[in-house]
């Protein structure tokens, strides 16, 4: 079967390079289409794309549009990786809570940051999928874009559509914990359920041993350095002018250890993910162990600028008259080599377990009924279908319980166009310190972004809500 596989973002230049490196591996017969609203990173994704596979002489073409809807019939497997407003708004959902004291090392998922993102993310998502039921209604529908739980929930509640959502972040977790338990990756038999970005490892074994607690001596070893027990103290508070040794504290992920004691769970995806669902609370003004979130331990501002200097690479490399470097072929782990290998599991039937952000269906216990969770799945001719993985106890659920009434709230909000929604997320979040700064920062954030948001007329503060389409 020739698959035609559609990405809309393609803009985002180093996914579609590594998906068209993986789909040369692969040897796969297939029209790629790449669609994106900018035509100059559109053209920069598709003249790399089109090197690459001129390159190798594959059995790949490649197309591109900025219209989706001229893409999108005859699709095999739709993949999203959009970004709306593109690193610029990325950098307003993070620099904007900052002035307020509230310090993202991300902001994309949760926070005020992953709030402020999904507010323009979600109505264009469902736009999206619309046009999917419409164009192309038995394609594999894959969403890699953030904040992920947000956007397969609204998808699903606006639209029905049967989108997966997909991320390497467990994957790469259990790779970690492998080698902290100095075993192979293949050796290790684990399973994590819970939301994307904050996904309990509720199984960790090797040769039929649980593992649970040989990681807990892990966790007291690494809390017991010296660095991090002379910042973490008994609150999280007031740590800044402890002078450590040389090192990155995200080398140890201390809270995330922490969490393994705490809960009996080991948090996915560690720390620079985790400390938004949690740290904001604790680790106030960005504290953490000896550095301050977001600036001097996972800089932010490191994140925007590494992704504005890999275009730049791109951007050289797309119009060069010269041949491609050598790294372009070879194959890297990344997001995007799950999508060929689910492909080649459903087209053979081969059944294999894959981590996926689908809809709760009975799988756990003690989450709401069709909940969007990210638990083990298998890809068969079937499709995607979660399996029953090792439950969450009764204290990790709580966790992703709570965090479950935040994105409920904030999807609310998207798909209504509600400024009082966005401010009781931001409210329930716990980052921000009253109900009075939530709506500051609900108004700062909607006016910063309000190029993307059709209802968020901004006029002295006084906002209209209207319902988005």
């Amino acid at each position: 079967m020739k698959e035609k596989v559609v990405i809309i973002g393609a803009g985002s230049a180093m996914f579609t390079i590594g998906l068209v490196a993986d789909l040369l591996s692969a040897g796969m017969d297939a029209e790629l289409a790449l669609v994106d609203i900018d035509p100059e990173a559109l053209a920069v994704a598709e003249n790399i794309a089109g090197k690459m596979v001129a390159s190798h002489g594959a059995g790949v073409s490649v197309t591109a549009s900025t219209d989706r809807t001229q893409a999108l019939p005859g699709a095999t497997a739709v993949i999203c990786t959009v970004g709306v407003g593109g690193r610029r708004a990325w950098e307003q959902d993070v620099f904007v809570p900052r002035r307020h004291g509230i310090f993202q090392p991300v902001g994309d998922t949760a926070g005020p940051g992953g709030t402020s993102r999904a507010l323009r993310m979600i109505p264009v998502m469902v736009a999206i999928a619309r046009d999917v039921l419409e164009l192309c209604p038995r394609a594999l529908f894959v969403n890699y874009s953030n904040p992920m739980t947000a956007i397969c929930t609204a998808v699903r509640r606006a639209t029905g559509a049967n989108v997966v959502g997909l991320c390497h972040g467990v994957s790469e977790v259990a790779k970690y914990l492998a080698a902290q338990l100095g075993v192979r990756h293949n050796e290790l038999d684990w399973q994590a359920v819970g939301l994307n970005h904050l996904t309990w490892f509720t199984k960790v074994e090797t040769g039929g041993r649980d593992m649970s607690g040989r990681l807990a001596e892990i966790a007291r070893d690494k809390l017991e350095c010296q660095w991090v027990r002379g910042n973490l103290a008994e609150n999280f508070l007031d740590n800044r002018q402890w002078r450590r040794p040389p090192g990155e504290p995200e080398e140890l992920n201390p809270l995330s250890w922490r969490l393994m004691l705490s809960f009996g769970a080991f948090p996915a995806a560690m720390d620079r993910h985790v400390t938004e669902f949690f740290g904001l609370q604790y680790l106030r003004e960005g504290a953490y162990y000896g550095r301050t979130l977001g600036v001097d331990s996972y800089s932010f501002e490191r994140t925007i600028a590494a992704g504005d200097r890999e275009y730049e690479i791109m951007r050289e490399q797309a119009h060069s008259g010269k041949a491609l470097d050598e790294d372009f072929f070879r194959h890297s782990d990344g997001e995007h080599e799950q999508v060929i290998e689910i492909l080649g599991n459903i087209r053979g039937n081969r059944g294999g377990v894959f981590s996926a952000n689908l809809p709760n269906r009975g799988q756990v216990d003690n989450i709401a009924e069709d909940a969007v969770l990210e638990s083990p799945a298998t890809a068969s001719a079937e499709g995607m279908r979660p399996i029953r993985p090792a439950q969450l106890s009764g204290a990790q659920a709580a966790v992703i319980r709570n965090r479950l009434e935040v994105v409920n709230l904030t999807v609310e909000a998207a798909l209504e166009g509600s400024r009082a929604k966005f401010v009781q997320a931001l409210v329930l979040d716990g980052a921000v310190q009253s109900c009075a700064g939530a709506e500051v920062l609900a108004d700062e954030l909607l006016e910063a972004q309000q190029e993307f948001l059709p209802w968020a007329v901004v006029r002295g503060k006084r906002l209209s809500a209207i319902h988005l389409p």
